[in-house]
């Protein structure tokens, strides 16, 4: 009941309905989250004959510019950015599954694009230098964004796809996604975009399935003992 009650709210949301503290929500969703997770340990996307889109999405680290034009900073540089911006990197087969992870910048994702993806695959990509390595290891084909969106058989749409729902939980539900948890709500949008046919009961049984059959949480074990001075 408690799985159905939740999907697609806030933590905000869930506290003011089912009578929690905020805490108590903001834990036992981030609880559902890794029991999500679970389903992607480990998991290798594409094969012979298959496409697999790669693209990164960044996130956080958003700095407020001044109010006075003169006294306003060029925020393209690293010194006048403030080093919390993060890039969501998702891996996503065309009719499959998907997998996301978090890194500083989309050149710090190589090897883990290398493990997540069959020798055999087709992969699609956008123009950003960062991709260029892929060419070593699969058949690549590029699609710069400046000129269309599609173009001689490339495309990254999935991967889009992927990031519009993430965009939507950000501003809709979230409202803040970046800093410590930002891969925890990357992984629960990949979850919901691979199983976006799936009814709404199967969903919940298996996100329950998956939360019980857990042990201790990896991010929150001893979190409500963390206010106490040691």
């Amino acid at each position: 009941m408690f799985c159905n009650e939740v999907k697609g709210k806030s933590a905000l949301a869930i506290s003011r309905d089912l009578g929690l503290s905020y805490k108590s929500a903001f834990v036992l969703l981030h609880k559902l989250r890794e029991a999500m997770a679970e389903e992607m340990r480990g998991r290798v996307v594409g094969g012979e004959g298959k496409v697999a889109e790669v693209d990164g999405g960044y996130f956080g680290g958003y700095v407020r510019p001044a109010n006075m034009k003169a006294d306003r900073l060029d925020r393209r540089y690293t010194r006048n950015q403030s080093g919390k911006r993060k890039v969501v990197v998702i891996v996503r087969e065309r009719g499959g599954n998907s997998v996301p992870a978090v890194f500083n910048s989309e050149s710090r994702a190589s090897a883990f694009i290398r493990a997540r993806i069959a020798k055999g695959t087709t992969v699609h990509a956008d123009e950003a230098a960062a991709w260029d390595h892929l060419h070593e290891r699969f058949e690549v084909k590029r699609i710069n964004h400046e000129q269309a969106y599609s173009l001689d058989g490339a495309c990254t749409n999935w991967a889009e796809e992927y990031f519009r729902r993430l965009r939507r939980a950000e501003v809709g539900i979230h409202h803040h996604i970046a800093g410590a948890y930002l891969l925890r709500y990357a992984q629960e949008s990949s979850w919901r975009e691979d199983n976006r046919r799936v009814s709404n009961g199967d969903q919940v049984n298996r996100i329950a399935h998956l939360a019980l059959k857990r042990g201790k949480s990896v991010d929150f074990t001893g979190y409500w003992q963390r206010h106490i001075a040691s």
